[in-house]
């Protein structure tokens, strides 16, 4: 954890930092309430040690400014005045605990311990409500697709580190699930997971959205906003589809990777956080680069770890497992007990191109779960453009337009490889320029 010391006694100080240091935890010590409060507003604390008295100043008050500006933080009161009266106005104001001096090492031990218990249920609680908010359900791990247990495989090899992670892939392929299953494989899986879809907002909410504004800033600001990097403390925080990100905020995204430092909008003090970025695109960066749309620097610093998610199209193995799992989450979400899907369902998922991915397979199922009146999910419940796109026949010499026959064709090669590599090479053209075709026919 992080702690904060505040007392007046330098012995004390002193001792206390000693000891924190010896548990593993991360201290600062100050003397007094103001420079509390400006390390309080520079650094984000799991736990404060504040005196009762700190020279002419009121350490409760002190509880009270810090939580406004803080409220997740534990606070514990330690005075040489101990007094029942002041216990309980301690605890008024918000403090967790309240230590009389002189204390044992065990003592302080077992206050940390009590926080940290404190800490990882409320966390757990945070975490647990975050996916019962959630809508979609979880995209099934089992793939008979060999990339796609690749792709599984490294990134539980990289869930271990705190190395920027990039996911690629076509929309809808399950970027954000898998963003998901890294932080929720790694250290930090006990605190925040944070997500921001970067087209989704205009420059100056992006910016403030992504480290806060201080009230007044701009238009509407009408109170402090800490941002989602502060909100993100211990934790991930997620960067969707980051090809989007305005150039303005690329330089200090930028900066807080390396650094990890950043401010504020309408504030100018440097603050510091300890988050891991893992950012997701569906556009060739590369090219967003060379068109000067793209920062090279924050290019590199981004790309330490690349995965690419493969289309659903190239995975048809795994629709029925995962159309599985949809329904069983789809079930239980309208109260229904719906069996399964038809041989003739089943059938049109294996052949049908699945232009949306993961995503149009989620809505379809869903679709079908709310329609069905029966114990069995037939046909007649899915979309006819479906129906009709996998009955379609197309012919060399038909009155049709090239591009359709040249997207049929590659859908069916990458279908029938077991990477994009292999596919550029049946088709004859390079990587860059399948990329391209993907990207214009939604593969």
């Amino acid at each position: 954890m992080h702690v904060l010391v505040v007392d007046d006694e330098s012995n004390i100080r002193k001792t206390m930092m000693m000891f924190f240091d010896l548990q593993h935890h991360k201290v600062t010590a100050v003397s007094n309430a103001k420079d509390a409060l400006t390390e309080a507003g520079l650094q984000i604390f799991d736990l404060a040690f504040v005196d009762l008295r700190l020279g002419l100043e009121s350490g409760l008050d002190l509880v009270s400014s810090l939580l406004a500006g803080s409220p997740w933080l534990k606070i514990v009161v330690i005075t040489a005045f101990a007094s029942v009266d002041t216990a309980v106005e301690a605890m008024r104001r918000g403090a967790v605990d309240y230590l009389p001096k002189p204390f044992m090492p065990g003592q302080l031990k077992l206050v940390l311990e009590r926080v940290a218990a404190l800490r990882t249920l409320e966390q757990r609680i945070n975490l647990l409500q975050d996916d019962l908010d959630r809508n979609d359900p979880d995209v099934s791990l089992n793939s008979v697709y060999p990339p796609m247990q690749r792709v599984i495989e490294l990134a539980r090899q990289v869930s271990t580190s705190d190395a920027v992670v990039m996911l690629q892939g076509p929309s809808g392929t399950g970027k954000t699930m898998l963003a998901r299953l890294i932080h929720r494989w790694s250290r930090r899986s006990g605190n925040p997971f944070g997500v921001i879809s970067c087209p989704a907002l205009s420059q100056e909410l992006l910016e403030s959205e992504l480290f806060g504004h201080v009230k007044g800033a701009f238009t509407g600001a009408l109170r402090d906003n800490q941002g989602r990097v502060a909100s993100c403390e211990g934790g991930t925080l997620f960067l969707d589809e980051i090809g989007d990100l305005p150039l303005s905020i690329q330089s200090k995204l930028l900066r807080f990777i390396q650094e990890r430092e950043y401010e504020r909008v309408g504030d100018q003090r440097t603050r510091k956080a300890n988050v891991r970025i893992i950012a997701a695109t569906n556009v060739d960066l590369e090219s967003a680069v060379a068109s000067g749309r793209f920062r090279e620097d924050l290019f590199y610093r981004l790309n330490v770890i690349q995965i690419t998610l493969p289309s659903l199209a190239e995975r048809s193995g795994d629709i029925e497992a995962l159309a599985g799992n949809m329904l069983a989450f789809f079930n239980a979400q309208n109260h229904k007990a719906i069996h399964g899907f038809s041989p003739a369902v089943l059938q049109i998922f294996r052949d049908y191109g699945w232009p949306g991915n993961i995503r149009e397979l989620r809505n379809v199922v869903e679709r079908a779960v709310i329609l069905c009146t029966t114990s069995m999910i037939g046909e007649e419940l899915l979309p006819e453009s479906m129906a009709s796109a996998v009955q379609r026949q197309i012919m060399i010499g038909d009155r049709i337009k090239l591009e359709t026959i040249e997207e049929l064709h590659i859908r069916r090669v990458l279908a029938s490889t077991s990477s994009v590599h292999e596919a550029a090479v049946v088709l004859g053209i390079d990587k860059a320029t399948l990329w391209r075709k993907r990207k214009q026919y939604g593969l």
